[in-house]
């Protein structure tokens, strides 16, 4: 979560210190289901919780709210729930203690690891503090741990490469080969082996598939107005501001069902609702918190959505097997309605407005 917020991107927290976590939690005899369901909880945390993140800024976008006073209301439903799934992990986890010192032995025989190894992870931190696209952060970090383990490991770079091959020309194979097909350890150590032996690019591909046919699919079924005609009777029947909630709730959790695709998940429904909030004198703030709450958390759950793909590639389980222990993507957009009902943070416009839509094309207003 710190590291998410730190960065704002839950993809690229996944697809680093994510995985190492993964290992780790592996070598400790932990359920891979849970552990996958903490690093996403405590990703997306960060990723609708973050001024760097792109859905919040998106959020802000379609509710027509600042991103600063969008941040600080987040907190009210995302505090509370983060604060439940740490107590859950704690509980599912204070059943007994783990030895890694014959691990971390077996890594200092066979690597000498120093501050110097960690210079890939800091330049993607790096690179995602300044907005860089997740996808040029992931690559240029592994790029750099090409550089590096040329620089400061050769041998072990020809080595992998296998073969009767200039030195050169060893060297490129070797990090092509880590990078295309992933890395393999041959220590001698089975931990040790297990832990570092990872899928490169080929490991990926089916994920990408499946998130660009979700895109494609996504925007057709946006362009073709289903969603539109699903959700309009859907805003015309809440009566009330807590029903209103939770039907944006509902409605953001169905089009990440339906569009697979996160982004839609957050504008259509933001620009859907934006006249119906309007029109019972609720700040922009309030629409733009409870898209983060629904449309952000909820899109990792559903195995077809490009989140859930992804997420269950990069940590290596499948969605239905984490998602029972995504605690606070579960629970935060309960938190969210709850709000709604009690009446809490449900914050007013600063000056009343004229008469605004509540139909489906309200944006247009």
């Amino acid at each position: 979560a710190f590291v998410a917020v730190s960065i704002g991107s839950s993809w690229t927290v996944a697809g680093t210190i994510g995985i190492g976590l993964m290992g780790v939690a592996q070598k400790m005899g932990l359920d891979p289901a849970i552990a996958a369901g903490a690093i996403i909880s405590g990703a997306y945390f960060g990723d609708k919780s973050s001024p760097l993140s792109d859905t919040a800024n998106l959020a802000c976008a379609a509710a027509g709210a600042n991103l600063y006073d969008h941040v600080r209301e987040s907190l009210w439903t995302s505090a509370p729930a983060l604060a439940v799934a740490v107590l859950g992990f704690w509980l599912l986890g204070a059943r007994g203690d783990f030895d890694a010192s014959g691990i971390a032995a077996g890594i200092e025989a066979a690597f000498h690891p120093s501050l110097v190894h960690f210079l890939p992870l800091v330049l993607v931190l790096a690179l995602a503090l300044l907005r860089w696209p997740p996808f040029v952060t992931i690559f240029i970090g592994a790029l750099a741990g090409g550089l590096l383990a040329v620089v400061a490991a050769p041998e072990r770079v020809v080595a992998f490469a296998g073969g009767d091959l200039p030195h050169g020309l060893a060297l490129l194979k070797g990090i092509w080969a880590a990078l295309a097909t992933g890395y393999v350890s041959t220590t001698g150590e089975p931990a040790v082996d297990e832990l570092l032996t990872r899928g490169g690019m080929s490991s990926m591909l089916g994920t990408v598939w499946l998130i660009l046919v979700a895109l494609a699919f996504g925007g057709i079924v946006e362009k073709a107005g289903v969603l539109d005609r699903l959700i309009g009777p859907v805003i015309a029947a809440a009566r009330s501001v807590g029903a209103l909630v939770a039907a944006l709730v509902g409605a953001a959790f169905a089009t990440n069902v339906l569009a697979s695709d996160q982004y839609i998940a957050v504008v259509l429904p933001g620009r859907m609702f934006r006249g119906a909030f309007a029109a019972r004198g609720l700040a922009p703030v309030v629409l733009s918190r409870a898209l983060g709450d629904s449309g952000t958390v909820t899109s990792p759950l559903i195995p077809w959505n490009s989140c859930g793909a992804y997420m269950a590639a990069t940590l290596g389980v499948a969605t239905t097997a984490y998602l029972p222990f995504a605690f606070f993507n579960l629970l935060n957009p309960f938190v969210s309605i709850a709000f709604a009902c009690l009446g809490l943070r449900m914050l007013r416009q600063a000056t009343p407005s004229g008469p605004v839509p509540t139909g489906p094309h309200s944006d247009q207003h």
